[in-house]
Formats: structure tokens, sequence, C-alpha cells
């Protein structure tokens, strides 16, 4: 892989209707140390709690097994033999998809009993060789495990799911037999074909409301879809702070001056700043969109321009909770978290000029130095939204 690429991973989910709990388990995490991203999908036998049980015990064996760079076949013969298997059908009680993507794009896919994971390359059908292994230990003799390893290349997708989606309307004059694998796979592809910069993210809400569709708006099953896009990395700098000494003023101007993204700026000060350096006109506004935050400014050719502390403080506490089903407002700190998961390398610029206003021992303790809000912040854009994030102090 010549090029490098951004990898957006997300995945939708719906309860079966009338639980609280998925029993279907997604997980993902981006090694740092070895620059590989992995995968989960978990499928629990029945729903509730029981499924989300059986479904994290696998998904968790699954991303540790597979960040130790185990045999794909060690892998699934460890998982199976770990598994409780139901005393009436002798299958087992959780089936698991798991995804392993390499630095240069190298893409292991190791899959049991969820439906294909299916690859969109140019916007077509991508076959990257499925191998079935078939295990012939004991305890599993005679399963069937697939998988492939294929290079990824830029603007590719993988879509993965649980049965939930190709087996949503099953009993319906429309699909008597379920919706089916390969009407998901045209689906898919069409709404690739219709929108070619779709993101991971709207793909599989899509195409988990259309499995809900299917259903009659009422879930028959946990249903979940997940989505990988290999893609050109959106750029977002978020500058907050006065840089240390006056002088460096300039210099925070350059790179917001040159920075090929979305730009946000939080903070008064920073915004004079820039304001003066770029001879750019603030322009306030009077609309509180949030109750507990001063209303957003406008600069041309800036994003989005807020007061500072409060505001990221606000977005800390937004990112931390934050989940499919939360619904952002118009707030400053709203608007800040939707710019940042619309992008994917963030780059925060801090500048390290205490400021007076902050020194007044009356004002609340949460009002904490920026620095660590802003580290607070990257930190859970790291772990939680894999997004690549870099701090540089001014």
């Amino acid at each position: 892989m010549d090029a490098k690429f951004y990898i957006e991973v997300d995945c939708i989910q719906k309860n079966q209707d009338g639980e609280r709990i998925c029993g279907d388990v997604f997980l993902s995490e981006r090694i740092k140390s070895d620059e590989r991203t992995i995968v989960v999908l978990s499928d629990g036998m029945g729903h509730g709690v029981k499924a989300n049980m059986l479904a994290t015990l696998t998904s968790t064996m699954a991303l540790n097994f597979t960040k130790e760079h185990k045999d794909v076949n060690r892998i699934a013969e460890i998982i199976m033999n770990t598994l409780p298997v139901c005393s009436k059908r002798q299958i087992s009680y959780s089936t698991f998809t798991i995804i392993d993507i390499e630095e240069d794009g190298k893409t292991t896919i190791l899959e049991y009993d969820n439906p294909e994971t299916f690859i969109i390359r140019d916007n077509k059908l991508f076959n990257p060789g499925w191998q079935c292994i078939i295990l012939d230990s004991e305890k599993n003799s005679g399963k069937m495990i697939k998988n492939c390893t294929f290079y990824a290349q830029k603007e590719d997708r993988i879509i993965f799911c649980s049965d939930g989606i190709t087996q949503s309307g099953l009993g319906s004059d429309k699909y008597p037999f379920g919706w089916g694998h390969d009407k998901l796979e045209d689906f898919t592809t069409r709404l690739v074909n219709n929108n070619p910069q779709i993101s991971a993210n709207k793909l599989a809400g899509k195409i988990v409301n259309m499995a809900f569709q299917n259903d009659g708006f009422i879930a028959k099953d946990d249903t979940s879809c997940a989505a990988i896009y290999f893609r050109e990395p959106r750029k977002l700098l978020l500058c907050t702070g006065p840089p240390y000494e006056e002088e460096r003023d300039t210099k925070l101007a350059d790179v917001v001056r040159n920075f090929e993204g979305k730009r946000i700026l939080c903070g008064a000060t920073t915004a004079d700043i820039i304001s003066r350096e770029l001879k750019l006109d603030i322009e306030d506004s009077f609309e509180f969109t949030d109750p507990d935050l001063p209303p957003v400014a406008y600069m041309t050719g800036i994003d989005l321009v807020t007061e500072g502390i409060l505001t990221l403080s606000k977005v800390s506490e937004i990112l931390k909770v934050y989940n499919n089903n939360y619904m952002l407002g118009k707030g400053p700190a709203d608007q800040i978290v939707k710019l940042i998961k619309d992008s994917d390398e963030i780059q925060f610029v801090i500048g390290t000029r205490v400021n007076i206003a902050h020194q007044d021992p009356n004002l609340p303790v949460e009002l904490e130095i920026r620095r660590t809000v802003v580290r607070r912040i990257a930190e859970t854009l790291e772990e939680k939204f894999l997004k690549e994030v870099s701090m540089t102090f001014i």
C-alpha cells in the first residue's frame, strides 16, 4: 500500500424489541505499538443479559488472542473450546467475526456462524478468496470456520453483521425467508454507488434502519451492522489558549492559516489573536443554544469559534457518555463533538499562557487547567473513537 489511509470503524446496533441490553457485542481497538486495528462482532445465542454475557466473553477472548498474533486456527479452537454448547442443538452459544488490519493494509478476517462478511471495492463486490477450515478437535469436530486475507486499498469497505440483519422480515409477505445475504449486498452496493463518500457510520446506520423497516419497525432480534471504510483522512484543527509568549502569536496564526481541513478556535483570547494576526473580523452572536455556555462567534474561514475552558469541559463530558443513540443538540460543545466525530485526524494546538480569569478562587473547581481537559478529550478520542490525535503545546 503506497498511500496512507485512515480506517474509519463504526457499528450501529438495535436491541431486540423489549430488551434493555443488546445480545450482540462489538469491540474495536487500535494498537499503536503495532499500528494494527482489531475489530470483533459477536452474537450471543438468544437475547438479553445471557446473550450479552456470552457475546462479551467471546468478543473479549477474540480481541485478546488476535492481539497476541495467534494463528487463526488456534484462535478459533481456543474460543470454540471455551464456549459452552447448547445441549439440545449441539451448537456454540456465540458467533464471531474477527477483523485484523495491519499498517500496510493487510487484512485478515476470521468468521464463525455470522452472515458472511463482504467487501466493496470500486463500488462493486470484491472476492477476497475465502478459505474454509474444518475443525478436527474432539469437541468441535466438523465445525466450519471461514477466513481470508487480502490487502485493503483506499476507498475499500468491509461490511459485517449479525443475523438480525439477514433474517429481518422473516415470515413477512415481502420476505418470507428473511431479507437474505444477496439482498443485503445489493442494497449496500447501491448505497455506495449513490454516495461514494458515505461514511462507515452512515452506511451501517442505513443498513440497520432497513432491517428494522423489514421487521415492521419491531426488531425481532438483536440487530448489528458494522462497517470499515479505508479513506483519505479528514482533518480537524482545534486551537485553544494563547501561546506562552506573545511573540509566538504569529506562529499560531500561521498554523491556522496553513491548515488543510476544518478549524475550531476555543477561547476568546485565542480568537482575538487569530483575528488580529490574520486580519479577520469576529462577529459575535447572541443566540444561546446551550444555557450553560456562551454563544458561538463567527469568523471567515474558521468553522467554529467558541468560548474556551467551559465549552471544552462539556465536550469531554459529552464524549464520555456518547453512543450511537445519543442525540447531539445545537450548543457550542455539541457542534464541536459533531465536527470531531466527522473527522479522522485531530490536531490540538494548546496555548500555555495562564489565563488570569481562571485564577479567581471563587470560580468553580471544574475550571481545570486547559491542558488537563484537552488531554482527557484526546484519550477518549483515541480509545473510544479510534481517532488519530496529535497535541502541540505552544
